[in-house]
This record gives C-alpha cells, sequence and structure tokens, in this order.
C-alpha cells in the first residue's frame, strides 16, 4: 500500500490558484490538475460523502446539509452521526483488499460514530448554564486530549461565525500532522475551511480575498511540506467553486405568501411549524428541498415556482432522478436557484416577529443554511464592546444572548450548489495521477483506491 493525503481546500478553484497562491501554483504545475464537474447538490456534506463512497445522493443519502426529517416532523442541519450515510466509505471498502488498512479522517463531516480508525471532528461543550464552549470529539477519546495538550483548544469561534479565520484551518492543519505523526495512516483526509468564508462574504472576485488566498497557500505549503518529507503522495480536492451572486430568494416567503406555511407565534415571534405546514422549504446555499404534504398542491407548487425570479427549475421525480436526488430524504420538489441568486430561510414577514436565532449564530435550530451568520449586524452601534459585555456576562453565570447577526441578505456576494459554473469556478483534482481534464465528483473515490492500492498510477 501506498500512503497518501487527500487535502480538502474548500472552495478551492481555477481562478484562485495563481500569483495570490504560490505555493499551490507551483506545486500543481507538477501535477496534473482537472476540473471536477459540479454535482447535485454542490454542498459540504453531500459532495464530501459523494467522494467518500463514489455513491450520489440518490445511493448515500445525504441529500444537503440538512433535511427534512419527515417522522420526526423537524428539520435538522449539520447532524454529525456517520450512521446518517447508507453507503459504505472508501475505509470499509480498502480494508475488503487489505485488512491491515487504516485512515485518519481529520474534520470531513459524518465523523462521528464511523468505522474509520481516527477521527476527528468540532464537537463544542454545550453547558447548562447556557455557555457554549469550544471542543472538538475523537476518537479514539484520549486523541482529542493529546491534540488540545499539544496545540490548545480547537478555536471553534474562528470555525464557523463573524469570527472565522486562518486560526481553525491552521489548527486542523497542524492536528493532521500530529496525527500522521503518531498513527502513520494509509489515508490522511483533511478538511481546510478557510476560503469558503470569505469567498461566499465577499463573492469570488474581491481584492479582500487577496489575504485570505496568501494565508491558505502558507498552511497547504507547510502540510504538504511535511507530508512529502514522510514519503506521503499528497492530492488536493475541493467539494465546490464559489460563484458571485447579488440576488437573495426567500422561497419560504413564497410559500407563505401563497398560504402554504403554517406559523406558531411565541413570545410575539414567530416560528415555522413544519409538521403542520402544507408545503415549506429547507434552504441551502443554491438549492432548496421543497417538502409537500398534500400532494395535489404539487404542480400549482410547481408553476408558481418556476415563475419565480430567480429560481433557474424546479425538479419533480424525474429530475430528481436525472440528476441523482432520488432518495425518500429529498423533498416532493427541489429548486435551483440561477447562478447569481441563493435561497434564504426567513420564512416571517416583518423582521420584528424574526425568531431569537436569526440574529445569532445558531445553526441547529434555523431551518436551512444561514451565510449572514459570518457577519457582524453593521447596524448596531459599537458592536465589538456589545459582545465584550455579553461574553463577560455569561462567564459571571448571567444568561444572555448574543444577538449580533444582521438579517440582511444582500451582504452575502457568493454562493455554491447550482450546476450552471463555468471552469474558471469549478471545483480541482490536483494528483499525480494522469486524470482527464474532465472528472465528475464519485471518480474521487476510486482515483483514492488506484493510488492506496498503486494501481493505474
Amino acid at each position: 500500500m501506498k500512503k497518501i493525503a487527500l487535502i480538502n481546500v474548500v472552495g478551492l478553484s481555477e481562478k484562485h490558484i495563481g500569483e495570490h497562491t504560490p505555493f499551490i501554483n507551483s506545486w500543481s504545475e507538477k501535477r496534473n490538475r482537472s476540473l471536477i464537474e459540479p454535482m447535485l447538490p454542490a454542498v459540504t456534506c453531500s459532495v464530501q460523502t459523494t467522494f467518500l463512497t463514489g455513491k450520489t445522493p440518490a445511493d448515500h443519502g445525504i441529500v444537503a446539509n440538512g433535511w427534512y426529517f419527515r417522522e420526526e416532523c423537524e428539520v435538522k442541519f449539520w447532524k454529525q452521526s456517520n450512521k446518517l450515510v447508507q453507503a459504505a466509505s472508501i475505509w470499509d471498502h480498502a480494508r475488503k483488499m487489505d485488512p491491515a488498512f487504516t485512515c485518519a479522517n481529520m474534520f470531513w463531516w459524518y465523523n462521528m460514530y464511523s468505522s474509520v480508525d481516527y477521527s476527528v471532528t468540532p464537537r463544542p461543550q454545550y453547558r447548562a448554564n447556557g455557555i457554549k464552549v469550544p471542543d472538538c470529539y475523537s476518537n479514539p477519546p484520549d486523541l482529542r486530549d493529546r491534540l488540545q495538550k499539544d496545540l490548545g483548544t480547537f478555536p471553534l469561534f474562528n470555525f464557523w461565525g463573524p469570527n472565522a479565520n486562518i486560526k481553525s484551518s491552521k489548527w486542523i492543519s497542524d492536528a493532521s500532522k500530529k496525527v500522521y505523526e503518531w498513527h502513520r495512516p494509509d489515508l490522511l483526509l483533511v478538511y481546510l475551511p478557510h476560503l469558503d468564508y470569505c469567498l461566499q462574504k465577499y463573492g469570488p472576485d474581491d481584492l479582500r480575498i487577496v489575504k485570505n488566498l496568501n494565508e491558505i497557500d502558507q498552511v497547504v505549503q507547510d502540510l504538504i511540506n511535511y507530508l512529502e518529507n514522510e514519503c506521503v503522495e499528497v492530492n488536493i480536492v475541493s467539494e465546490y467553486g464559489i460563484v458571485p451572486v447579488s440576488n437573495a430568494v426567500h422561497i419560504n416567503r413564497i410559500l407563505r405568501e401563497a398560504g402554504m406555511l403554517a406559523i406558531r407565534e411565541e413570545n410575539g415571534l414567530e416560528l415555522l411549524d413544519a409538521g403542520q405546514s402544507i408545503a415549506f422549504a429547507t434552504a441551502d446555499h443554491q438549492l432548496a428541498h421543497i417538502y409537500i404534504q398534500d400532494h395535489s398542491k404539487i404542480k400549482m407548487i410547481t408553476e408558481m415556482l418556476e415563475n419565480t425570479p430567480g429560481i433557474a427549475e424546479v425538479l419533480n421525480e424525474e429530475g430528481k432522478i436525472n440528476n441523482g436526488l432520488n432518495h425518500e430524504r429529498s423533498g416532493e420538489l427541489v429548486a435551483i436557484a440561477e447562478p447569481d441568486c441563493w435561497f434564504t430561510y426567513y420564512y416571517w414577514l416583518d423582521d420584528q416577529k424574526a425568531p431569537d436565532f436569526a440574529r445569532m449564530v445558531d445553526i441547529h435550530k434555523k431551518p436551512g443554511y444561514d451565510p449572514v451568520e459570518m457577519f457582524l449586524d453593521p447596524q448596531k452601534k459599537l458592536i465589538v464592546p456589545r459582545i465584550v459585555l455579553k461574553l463577560i456576562g455569561k462567564k459571571l453565570g448571567f444568561r444572555t444572548m448574543l444577538n449580533v447577526i444582521p438579517i440582511d441578505a444582500s451582504l452575502v456576494k457568493g454562493s455554491h450548489g447550482q450546476l450552471n459554473v463555468s471552469d474558471e469556478y469549478k471545483p480541482v483534482f490536483i494528483s499525480l495521477k494522469n486524470t482527464p481534464r474532465n472528472i465528475s465528483a464519485v471518480d474521487i473515490h476510486d482515483l483514492l483506491l488506484e493510488q492506496i492500492f498503486d494501481n493505474g498510477s
């Protein structure tokens, strides 16, 4: 067996490999660089699972970053159990080829309770006093303790939210080096999310991303130099490229105005009652699953959404089959945004009625993905001192809400998820393997197995 690594540089595309990423540029010139044709949906959990299983969402069941759990009548995003994946992963297949095979999964999603040998993934502590404490989860359990003893606590608040920055990717990179040093797995999977944040905030063409490109290039250089000195064959992959967007489609507001949504009011604020709704959408970047309880409304909802500006296509059963999304977890319909648009989860019509979690970083309560969590509310004066005072209050035992996130979808300038992507924004696979110029996401699984067992390299 050959020892290999797959470094997931999220958001990296051809457009950004050049003068601002000098190491990645020079390193890739000595290798083959393929474009990965976007899959549907081109979002984190679905793409990563396709890479690792070689299957589409129709087979592995990860139809988005979250979906409607029909039996519970609840929308759940960013769940972490690997038991949600309904297909065998690359480490399962590799062990059948050689029982001695080992794998380390560093922060790829669905990392908890998997059959991988070594795993580390974000997992904050939610304490009874309301405080969220940075932490991570590992298997074996003592791996977390060893890593945090050497590297400090995993910087959770730099991993997502308004303070997301290079610190989290640097910590993951350093932790990956430690895990390789201690365990020497045959396959090392590394997730570096840094570009994902800035490209969604500013867009892929904004000059403000230059600093971020330089930062991730240095982290990648340090990690690759270490691994190649250890005789590891390294590959770089990206899940998706991020395209510029200028418009948000409030798909749930459209459904609400058509009388499809059930809304519950609590303490003067509105909550989506998914279980009582005729139809509602779970928005996830440039894709939205529409769950429809009254099937007699499907034709009417289809026509309404097809005539909505910003929606490029609405997939019915045939469309889902053609796009590998025909799974019971998918909505009865799937809406795809125009390339310059994205879907919000917003369902209220008056911001004064928005739920309290709308103004917070709260990825588990929101019935959809919310990239606005990367921003601090520009309408609030002295926002940083406010946050400091709130944090001091929390540490003193007072319960308080960090309601510092705006409700302004116009702030978001980059997104991903749909298929109409020009070459410059497509994700990449960089490898020593002689791969075609254009490959599909399902190809990654077999390409890695071939490398590990040195067939066709």
